[in-house]
């Protein structure tokens, strides 16, 4: 990260923030003398100003800048359009013809022209959500018939913006009619599963289905009224301004004051008592991220992407959520007790759905940090669980990864384990000093990474002892979210042939570097403005690149593991490659580095286990039901009764093998290290937590495959060592 600081304090960088200084300078004199009391005039001219400083950071700081022309202003265009009416519900097409005429616009007001654009669009489509917002009680004021074949799209790329009122009306329909399709079956269902018991009332098939439209309705009143007071002006040009950012690559993000404030308490893991930091979109709460060691995370039942359906208060009936905005749902999820119980009903990004009972908890820092237990198999194996590559720069004496992995290899040394794997599964990155850090505890000196600003000469990190702190087998688990930091140590690892890399078919593919940058670098110079600054918010943006010791880049490709197993998530189309915006795979010059050579023939072990993989049951029924899955994704859904409930009863069968599938025939042996017991036998709290972390590593069919293919490896060492 210090590469990345002397950047910013560069010569091609000072003159970046000098120039936004003036900028500054130059608005603030040109709005002197004017009435503060304009208030239609001061939000345009502090927009101006955002846009022209995001500007000047995307040409002037970017790692590759896409040029600020027509061809940038149309697709920015179409990508706010599609930011506000993603499902081509609200727009007509002539409003998106009419609209065309701002497609060479939008460059020319981030360089100085008066903002017109914007305000043209957002008066638009607030018109015409206004206008659907009034539709669904007139549409679900009269019963559905679901006897009709007819289907609703789900993919709006197959969609066109209707073609006048009746065409939009009709899209609305149909979409409610799905929604109240979906709650009459599951009354139907409901009704079969308790007609035998006592106190169930019986209710006809016309009651429950008025009852589903009841439903739906108040879900969509909570909706519009969501939006409507949510989608104010400045949530809106925000948007239009991430819209921008995000077209240079999609790391690179506006923050508004609010925003910041927001991002930067996440960073610090105040998320809402459960560990979940929750977003809405369009009309759902949905999980964004997890943090170790607090209840959501503990309970493994939790993804990113998992959308909350309903909360409940232990026992209690449960909330339906759908429409609510973030903070209400927040509302109801907090607890003034610790230890108190909320369910959350979850569906996931697959389509299934799950009841997750979680105890309300402050965050355990201690879980947060890397871990490790013994599996007995054929050989002893040590498993270190690291879910970040975590470090304080602003308080040294704090934990970091790298020491901590370190700690945790000692540990297993003294308990002589024969291999070991590392999990850094759902590890999204963090410390690129400890990356390096770390992956010298596993090889000789040597360079681990290269990293790359705009137009600079690579800088390459190096590894600088000559030590190695474990030489024996060595195992290392990624999965589709691996991210950042994550990708450049299995890189290593990879390059050096020290390992065997282990997981889906790559990782997330995020080979990017970024920094904050306030827009208002003035309001740090008191010489420029005696008066505290306006608070114009922050720019995310992409400033390096990282590129592996063989020359690729882990941007888009990511790491491809050398054991590809099976995934659920295969199928989902969320990583880096898959954003049209990404920057480009490339390679710069190979350095020079020597690889591992104390055992040999991991060839050998890594076909074998590939062989072994593709004749495994559970991975064959994972990967089956994976294709079902795919196939399902994005086709119409059917509003017919019959047709929805058969459809339904197909995914919850391929669900049911899915869960299987991941079940193993025999628990793994799963130990305590004999130096951890004393820690964990302080409280109550610990114990029961190290229960469910012991019982979720022997339960995980992915640690297993990994053991066998480890236990291979060790065999294999053996072998060379005695030749």
């Amino acid at each position: 990260m210090q590469q990345i600081a002397s950047f910013m304090m560069s010569k091609k960088f000072i003159p970046v923030m000098l120039v936004l200084m003036s900028i500054g300078l130059f608005i603030g004199f040109k709005s002197m003398g004017k009435s503060e009391s304009s208030k239609e005039e001061n939000p345009k001219l502090r927009y101006a100003k955002i846009l022209k400083n995001v500007g000047i950071l995307l040409e002037e700081g970017h790692f590759s800048p896409k040029k600020i022309d027509d061809e940038f202003s149309k697709a920015v265009l179409k990508r706010f359009e599609e930011d506000l009416d993603g499902e081509k519900n609200i727009f007509f097409q002539s409003d998106i013809s009419e609209l065309s005429k701002y497609n060479n616009r939008i460059d020319d007001e981030i360089h100085g022209a008066e903002i017109e654009s914007f305000y043209a669009v957002n008066t638009l489509y607030l018109k015409r959500q206004n206008e659907v917002s009034l539709l669904y009680q007139k549409i679900l004021a009269k019963p559905f018939d679901f006897t009709i074949n007819e289907f609703v799209e789900s993919n709006p790329e197959k969609l066109s913006f209707p073609k006048n009122e009746l065409e939009r009306n009709d899209l609305w329909r149909k979409r409610m009619k799905y929604m109240s399709l979906g709650k009459y079956s599951d009354f139907l269902e409901e009704r079969i599963k308790n007609k035998d018991k006592k106190d169930f009332k019986i209710k006809v098939d016309s009651t429950l289905e008025r009852e589903a439209r009841d439903f739906v309705r108040k879900q969509l009143e909570r909706y519009f009224t969501t939006k409507k007071n949510r989608e104010t002006i400045d949530e809106n040009f925000s948007t239009f301004v991430n819209d921008i950012a995000g077209s240079m690559d999609p790391h690179t993000d506006y923050f508004a004051p609010v925003e910041l404030r927001g991002f930067n308490e996440s960073m610090k893991g105040s998320f809402y008592g459960i560990g979940a930091q929750l977003k809405e979109e369009d009309g759902k709460i949905k999980i964004t991220s997890l943090v170790s060691g607090m209840p959501a995370w503990r309970s493994g039942e939790l993804k990113e992407n998992d959308e909350i359906i309903k909360i409940a208060q232990g026992a209690q009936e449960p909330i339906d959520v759908t429409g609510y905005s973030v903070t209400d749902a927040v509302k109801i999820i907090r607890g003034s007790e610790k230890g108190s119980e909320v369910r959350l009903t979850i569906r996931r990004i697959d389509g299934s759905t799950k009841v997750v009972a979680l105890l309300r908890d402050e965050i355990n820092i201690d879980e947060t940090f890397a871990r490790s237990v013994i599996i007995n198999s054929d050989h002893k194996i040590g498993y270190i669980y690291l879910p970040e590559f975590y470090a304080d720069f602003q308080n040294p004496s704090k934990p970091r990864c790298a020491a901590d992995v370190a700690k945790e290899i000692e540990k297993l040394k003294k308990e002589n384990v024969d291999g070991i794997v590392l999990d850094l599964r759902n590890n999204g990155g963090g410390s690129l000093y400890d990356v390096v850090q770390m992956a010298g505890l596993f090889i000789e000196d040597g360079p681990i990474v290269q990293v790359k600003s705009r137009d600079d000469k690579p800088s390459i990190l190096r590894d600088r002892d000559k030590s190695v702190q474990y030489t024996g087998p060595f195992a290392v688990m990624v999965d589709e979210t691996s991210a950042s930091a994550s990708e450049i140590f299995a890189a290593a690892i990879q390059d050096y042939k020290r390992g065997i890399i282990i997981g889906s078919t790559s990782t997330y593919g995020k080979g990017t570097v970024q920094r904050t940058i306030p827009l208002n670098p003035e309001s740090e110079n008191s010489l420029i403005n005696s008066n505290k600054a306006e608070d114009l918010g922050s720019l995310k943006l992409t400033l390096q690149k990282f590129y592996r010791i063989n020359g690729g880049a882990t941007q888009i490709k990511g790491v491809t593991p050398d054991v590809v197993l099976p995934d659920r998530l295969e199928y989902l189309k969320f990583r880096e490659k898959d954003n049209k915006y990404a920057l480009k795979w490339d390679e710069i010059e190979k350095v020079d580095y020597k690889p591992w050579e104390n055992y040999t023939n991991l060839s050998a072990v890594i076909s074998a286990a590939n062989m072994q993989t593709a004749t495994s049951p559970n991975f064959t029924k994972i990967k089956n039901s994976v294709k079902i899955l795919e196939s399902n994704t994005n086709k119409p859904y059917s509003l017919n009764l019959k047709q929805y409930e058969d459809e339904k009863k197909q995914l919850k069968a391929v669900y049911k093998q899915l869960e299987e599938a991941y079940k193993l025939a025999k628990v793994m042996d799963v130990k305590n290290i004999v130096a951890d017991t004393i820690e964990i036998n302080k409280t109550k709290e610990k114990i029961d937590r190290n229960k469910q972390f012991v019982k979720r590593v022997g339960e995980d069919i992915y640690i297993d495959e990994s053991v066998k293919i480890l236990n291979k490896m060790i065999v294999n060492d053996k072998m060379a060592k005695r030749n």
